[in-house]
């Protein structure tokens, strides 16, 4: 168990994994979509094409699914819209297309294998905001207060046309004054335009955070392979331009949410219930000279967590790694106008996807449920379809979570294969009756512990040795050390 095959073909593996959990990973052909917008000839759809919109995302994300533009507006407000792919005029409800996005609800992303939701050529192409191209789009529209308060939002179609594809690392160095300007001689108008943006982000987020939105240091571990070998583990690091981006679609759901909640629509929410383990959230913060209320509290919560940034910033990593895991993951569920839910990590009462209908189908239906709010008309799902969807989406979600999981630990599994016997220093990260399990901090690589876990609880550090790997199921085995 020790060393991989000579060949090994993660890719093959990820599609053996993905086929496992359920997913169809063949999408069915393109020619079940609609060559032109079924819609196009909308009336109300506004021509925005002039707007200065942009895009941040990753350097290779050709399935773009949101674009921005900002305005200042009198008494500091900024007006921001954002521009969602109208994914909808092309997959009409119950086609092909459809019925497959259904089945699957979301695309599966595994650093070195994508199955999207809907066909790459579509998905990549006629409802990718691609730079340079005339598309339709479902603009969010929110006025955003000094104090951060969303005093204003709405919904409307608009033609669009993505004038600058931006990219996370080179926006991000700007933001925080390490580099230059993506191409300032093509776009005159980029700094005032990303400025403006960032501080509209900045008011949102520090509204959530007074609200007691969870600021927590998470990274995304992805696996470089070449020629079928994985050669490194790379940590995806937050930025200011991920923030921006973050803080932005955060606010657009609330607000699709809210306004679907005032036309009386029914709609999908995404919820995060009180942590099942707040428990141990309480104990860990006792340990670190804290006492956190006896029943759940994100402010309280909020307030320890910002401190021990401030007072151990070196550590605040690990610490994150542990309570991150507590909550609990979120869910879908089905909220009527007299009964909304919040989001206890986000800190906000309504919280519905709508921002990525080309990956995840509950945005899919979200932007039906706009579209027809927004022409006036009644709803095309009543609650009893909503709430079979939610319960999909749920259950696919967990899915994917797994196949994205067993494939971060593929890809460790092999690049941990020839160092059997290294100690390393660790967190545990989960416990539960399938077993006790720990994150490495260098290299971001988790398995399980299969000798000396007994006593072990979230949070803890300790140093573990390790033992055996096996990369076709993604088994990485520690002992304590």
């Amino acid at each position: 168990m020790s060393r991989p095959p000579a060949h090994f073909d993660i890719v093959a593996i990820a599609r053996d994994v993905a086929i496992r959990e359920g997913f169809v990973v063949e999408p069915p052909l393109l020619g079940d979509a609609a060559a032109e917008p079924v819609d196009g000839d909308d009336p109300s759809i506004v021509d925005e094409t002039a707007l200065h919109w942009s895009s941040i995302d990753n350097h290779e994300t050709t399935d773009l699914d949101q674009i921005e533009v900002a305005e200042a507006l009198a008494d500091g407000v900024i007006r921001i819209k954002l521009g969602i792919a109208d994914v909808d005029a092309f997959v009409p409800r119950d086609s092909v297309l459809d019925k497959h996005a259904a089945r699957n609800t979301t695309s599966l992303y595994a650093g070195i294998a994508t199955f999207p939701m809907l066909p790459d050529d579509l998905s990549s192409g006629a409802t990718s905001l691609l730079a340079g191209h005339m598309r339709l789009a479902l603009v969010t529209e929110i006025d955003v207060a000094k104090d951060g308060t969303v005093v204003a939002s709405r919904a409307y179609r608009a033609r669009v046309v993505n004038h600058a594809k931006l990219v996370y690392d080179e926006v991000g160095a700007w933001l925080e004054n390490h580099g230059d300007l993506p191409e300032p001689s093509r776009f005159s108008w980029l700094a005032e335009q990303l400025r403006l943006q960032d501080d509209a982000a900045q008011r949102l987020r520090r509204r959530r955070i007074d609200n007691g939105a969870l600021q927590l240091e998470t990274v995304e571990v992805r696996a470089v392979a070449k020629n079928g070998e994985v050669v490194d583990l790379v940590l995806t690091h937050k930025s200011r331009a991920r923030e921006l981006i973050e803080d932005l679609m955060i606010a657009a759901n609330g607000a699709t949410a809210r306004w679907l909640e005032a036309e009386r629509f029914a709609s999908i929410r995404r919820v995060v219930r009180r942590p099942k383990r707040w428990d141990r959230i309480v104990a860990l913060a006792a340990e670190l000279g804290t006492t956190l209320p006896a029943d759940a509290d994100p402010r309280a919560l909020a307030s320890f967590l910002e401190e021990q940034r401030a007072k151990d910033p070196a550590h605040f990593g690990d610490l994150s790694l542990s309570v991150v895991k507590l909550p609990g993951p979120g869910e879908y569920a089905v909220a009527d106008p007299d009964s909304p839910e919040g989001h206890f990590g986000l800190a906000v009462d309504d919280y519905a996807h709508s921002t990525a209908p080309n990956r995840r189908y509950g945005d899919l239906v979200t932007q039906r449920l706009l579209k027809a709010a927004a022409r006036g008309v009644a709803s095309p799902y009543d609650v009893a379809a909503l709430t079979a969807i939610a319960v999909r989406c749920t259950e696919r979600e967990n899915a994917a979570r797994k196949f994205e999981r067993t494939m971060r630990k593929v890809g460790a599994a092999l690049f941990l294969s020839r160092r059997i016997g290294a100690i390393f220093d660790g967190v545990i990260t989960g416990v539960s009756s399938k077993g006790t399990f720990v994150r490495l901090i260098d290299p971001p690589a988790e398995g399980r512990i299969v000798d000396g876990e007994a006593g072990l609880d979230v949070g803890d550090r300790l140093r573990v040795r390790l033992v055996a790997t096996e990369p076709t199921r993604g088994f990485i085995d520690f002992a304590r050390a």
